[in-house]
């Protein structure tokens, strides 16, 4: 614990006007690189974290927390499968589908697409697809019988179909017939298009109603599993176990940090790589106050041989320079701290501003999915940020302090 004559001088050191005005400097530079590294960090994974959410709700939207299966993709019980995880009171939504690969083809075009049979009626408990259709239409409106298709906009765009036209779906399932085997085939409807603003979903993906798609697969009544929504979807792969202990017979339940771990993965790796190149910022600014301090501990070695001569222990000087590094350090922090929050918290108004001010758009709509800059502050990055900044400048004190502690009084003396 420091004694208060340690803490007087520290603090009385921090004050006080410098002879060399070149230790001044440094040492503000020291405090403002603390403060805009922390400032930096704070924004910027902020900003990731925002990205990071909307990429993940828009992923969300239109696949599941969770999905039941059985291991030969055909569950003709799915009713008894999809009451019996409802049961569970993490599950707060459950809804059939069908999915199979599949062939589009439009006016001597071809795609392939990933063909997902849906029940309006239960498909807005689990997604969020009613949000990203487009021209008002409604998931009421794809009707059993009618062969309707919504198209992603880019799928639709690649295939050069618009509302109204006639695609035709080729699925991996083949028909004898006289000159032999074919593919099953079925000209569908286009009834709308939607868009989630990802690619993969965007470009690869067609919804039909699921009683056609039960029909076209030759799957009857059958589908291929139920989808479910949970209370708190970061508890999907403990609720995941759970649902494949209760449910009997050999279902296999997966849940959507199986599905997507490569992608949320590369994002999570991201997050860090971006946190460990802003640290280094911090690091060169704790770089600077040795720079600084060492400076101060050569200015000041008559004053420090003074006060070993009237009875400090080398400990006391020591820490009257740990307290000084600490003070710049602290304050860097606490600035950095208050103005990166206040900044996270108001970045997408602020970019806003900027663009509307210069007339430029940092994110043009034509080119990226999310034209905006979202924000997620977290607070567990926040404080591992004050920590370690702190942590940084804590650390660099230490050896100009203990350099200050080895210095001779009758050596500094001598020439005085």
């Amino acid at each position: 614990m420091f004694n208060p004559v340690e803490l007087f001088v520290g603090l009385r050191y921090t004050r006080a006007k410098r002879r060399n005005h070149f230790i001044s400097f440094i040492s503000l530079v020291s405090m403002l690189g603390i403060i805009l590294g922390v400032i930096a960090l704070i924004v910027v994974l902020s900003v990731m974290n925002g990205f990071h959410k909307e990429i993940r709700e828009r992923i969300l939207g239109m696949t599941s927390h969770a999905t039941v299966q059985r291991a030969d993709g055909f569950m003709p019980e799915w009713h008894i499968a999809m009451r019996l995880a409802s049961e569970n009171p993490e599950v707060v939504g459950a809804a059939p589908f069908i999915q199979a690969q599949a062939m589009l083809t439009h006016r001597g075009v071809v795609s392939g697409a990933l063909l997902r049979g849906i029940d309006p009626e239960y498909e807005g408990r689990v997604s969020k697809i009613a949000a990203y259709l487009k021209n008002g239409l409604k998931l009421d409106d794809l009707h059993a019988g009618k062969f309707q298709i919504i198209l992603g906009v880019e799928l639709a765009n690649v295939l050069n179909a618009r509302v109204g036209d006639k695609v035709t779906v080729v699925v991996p399932e083949t028909t004898a017939t006289p000159v032999g085997a074919m593919p099953r085939l079925k000209r569908f409807t286009v009834a709308g298009l939607f868009e989630v603003g990802m690619g993969d979903y965007d470009r690869g993906v067609a919804l039909i109603h699921i009683q056609d798609a039960g029909r076209l697969l030759r799957m009857g009544t059958a589908v291929t599993g139920v989808r479910l929504k949970l209370k708190d979807m970061d508890r999907a792969p403990a609720v995941s176990v759970q649902l494949a202990r209760d449910l009997p017979g050999l279902y296999r339940v997966s849940d959507w940090t199986w599905e997507h771990r490569n992608f949320f993965s590369a994002l999570a790796v991201e997050k860090r790589m971006m946190a460990l190149i802003l640290s280094l910022i911090v690091a060169v600014a704790a770089f600077n106050i040795v720079s600084a301090l060492v400076m101060l501990v050569t200015d000041k070695q008559s004053d420090i041989a003074i006060l070993r001569t009237l009875g400090m222990s080398a400990g006391s000087v020591m820490a009257v320079f740990v307290i000084q590094g600490v003070v710049i350090g602290l304050v860097g922090v606490l600035v950095g701290l208050l103005l990166g929050v206040l900044l996270a918290i108001n970045v997408e108004p602020i970019v806003a501003a900027i663009e509307k001010l210069f007339g430029v758009h940092f994110l043009d709509p034509s080119i990226y999915y999310i034209s905006r800059l979202p924000s997620d502050l977290h607070w567990d990055d926040v404080t591992t940020i004050a920590i370690g900044a702190f942590v940084l400048t804590l650390l660099a004190t230490l050896y100009p302090a203990w350099k200050a502690s080895r210095i001779l009084p009758a050596e500094a003396l001598r020439y005085e």
